[in-house]
């Protein structure tokens, strides 16, 4: 399961807010809602949230083994 933990603290670490990412930089609220809620992101987003808080992708999503995965 991807999970976005890192991406808070990346986010708290930074000069950003939510409020900018919205509202700046165009990253709509649903996908803030998908980043708490550990929905899937697609990685044209991932790469924009890279390119805005200046950060690799492990500063914004980490795998973690889970039941929940699908089957294989």
């Amino acid at each position: 399961m991807i999970v976005y933990g890192p991406f808070w603290k990346t986010l708290k670490d930074s000069n950003e807010s939510t409020y900018t990412l919205i509202n700046v930089h165009h990253i709509s609220s649903s996908i803030i809602d998908k980043l708490r809620k550990n929905r899937p992101l697609n990685t044209t987003t991932i790469n924009d949230l890279c390119r805005i808080l200046n950060c690799h992708i492990e500063d914004i999503a980490q795998y973690v083994p889970s039941e929940q995965d699908q089957k294989l």
